[in-house]
């Protein structure tokens, strides 16, 4: 099923800018390519790499400018995510399918609308519809090794080894990590998590645990104390010692920099002359007073609590890329880096300049940070701000792989823009459903729908009741509503999202 077209988006297409380039020194010029040597003749430095590596980055609540190379945000130092931007393309207008991970990471891993076998919020079905391949089926079909380190969130039954939603039934063959919404950052024990939900039981307090529980590994749980983006990095480094022999297909996905920010090593707290914040402790308070203090603006270490989780992040992340060149495998390693969702502003995610926070389909829930590299083939030092989405990854990594597509697929491959050949591939309409908020992007124009603020008020977000048109190019804070003025506009995307709608079901 392809996205529905409007008819007046091309011609709004003349008007926008489709690349911008930015050199190290030079101003941005208006070509595809950057103005330094090293994007010359890439088709010729390209010949004969087939089968490259895949590592899929998946992370967790970035806010859209907390990546110090995109110049949104003073306070953010992020050096090695940076220079992966630097090493490929960065997008500007890329889109996760949900503003929250589990129905976003469906849509991801198959291409697929996650809508379209009933996932719209938390405590969906996952991934259990198996007429729909994921991207490691796919690619195991080419005799890639396939493996998942980190956080596996897709719905109700992730814990379950028996259910499609467990790495290891539905295309990976080896896996590390959690399955869980949240997880907490250090400590991972059995007896801990045991211990913690039988004080909550005694007290009888309701509240969400605070999932200290085990890792997976593979199908048995590994209790370990470690600060969780550091054992996924070093797992992740290990893997790929020790399959660079063989083509793989590596998705990494880290739980930062979800809630709980707090939860940072000692050394770290110390070192930034930071008091922390305490785990909900069920004898001596409520679940959500404590969950309240935590959050904006009852936080007063709230945002640097959130750069640390950031910091971690992004120096694991660059001892994944050194890992590529100790290796001598980083010219032939594509690296997918992307967010689950917006940034969460209730832990000090910094959205600018967009409205609104994870939880919502506002610009700041669903658009998120995106870049792709793979040296020789795709250019360095390009910006692109093409309408792209989560949904793409699968049929990209389908080109560059030299995998059938499968037809249900509603992401569009990419590769053709990646490497500077054709400068339009992008989304004339993007569709979104949470069950209570809807949206729609078509070109500059975005239509906003919110019928319940129930969630929004539980999260600590606002959201505003009613229905929207915003003009994302003259308005991207989505601060004035311009339906009336563009009546023809906004009906047409209602039109479009009904139809979209039925043709889900």
């Amino acid at each position: 099923m392809q996205a529905d077209c409007i008819s007046w988006h091309r011609l709004k297409q003349m008007q926008k800018l489709k690349s911008i380039v930015q050199c190290a020194g030079v101003g941005s010029v208006l070509i595809l390519f950057s103005c330094d040597g090293e994007n010359q003749n890439l088709s010729d430095k390209s010949a004969g790499k087939l089968h490259p590596n895949i590592i899929l980055i998946v992370v967790d609540d970035q806010g859209y400018a907390d990546l110090s190379c995109a110049g949104l945000a003073t306070d953010v130092q992020t050096p090695n995510l940076d220079q992966l931007a630097k090493s490929g393309v960065r997008f500007t207008n890329a889109y996760a399918t949900s503003s929250i991970s589990s129905p976003s990471r469906c849509g991801l891993l198959t291409g697929c609308y996650q809508q379209r076998w009933g996932t719209f919020w938390y405590g969906g079905p996952g991934l259990k519809d198996s007429s729909i391949a994921t991207i490691p089926e796919l690619l195991k079909r080419q005799g890639y090794q396939t493996a998942y380190i980190g956080k596996v969130h897709y719905g109700s039954y992730d814990s379950d080894t028996t259910n499609r939603s467990f790495p290891l039934n539905h295309g990976f063959d080896y896996y590390f990590g959690h399955t869980s919404a949240r997880k907490h950052y250090i400590n991972h024990v059995q007896e801990k998590e045991q211990a913690f939900l039988k004080v909550k039981k005694d007290q009888q307090k309701s509240g969400q645990s605070l999932r200290q529980q085990a890792m997976w590994e593979n199908y048995s749980k590994v209790d370990t104390v470690a600060f969780s983006t550091s054992l996924f990095g070093s797992k992740a480094c290990d893997y790929i010692s020790k399959n660079k022999e063989e083509p793989f297909f590596l998705q990494l996905s880290f739980n930062a920099v979800h809630n709980f920010t707090h939860q940072l090593p000692e050394a770290y707290l110390k070192e930034h002359g930071l008091d922390g914040y305490h785990d909900w402790d069920p004898a001596e308070e409520e679940y959500y007073d404590w969950y309240v203090k935590g959050r904006k603006p009852n936080n007063p270490e709230g945002r640097e609590q959130y750069l640390g989780q950031l910091h971690y992040l992004d120096s694991e992340l660059g001892k994944v890329l050194e890992c590529l060149r100790s290796n001598d495998i980083e010219d032939n390693t594509m690296v997918i880096y992307i967010s689950d969702n917006g940034g969460s502003t209730p832990i000090y995610a910094n959205n600018d300049p967009l409205r609104g926070s994870k939880y919502l389909l506002y610009e700041g829930g669903i658009r998120v940070p995106m870049m792709v590299s793979l040296p020789g083939i795709i250019p360095k030092n390009v910006v692109l701000d093409n309408v792209v989405s989560a949904l793409d990854i699968l049929p990209t990594i389908c080109e560059v792989t030299n995998t059938g597509i499968p037809k249900n697929v509603n992401g569009i491959g990419l590769m053709e823009l990646l490497k500077g050949k054709q400068s339009d591939i992008e989304h004339d309409t993007l569709f979104w459903d949470m069950g209570h908020e809807f949206a729609v992007r078509a070109g500059k124009w975005k239509l906003f729908i919110s019928t319940n603020n129930n969630n929004a008020k539980y999260e600590m977000v606002d959201v505003e009741l009613g229905e929207f048109l915003y003009d994302l190019v003259n308005d991207p804070g989505e601060t004035l509503n311009v339906a009336e003025q563009n009546a023809v506009v906004f009906e047409h995307l209602k039109e479009s999202l009904m139809r979209w709608r039925n043709e889900l079901r």
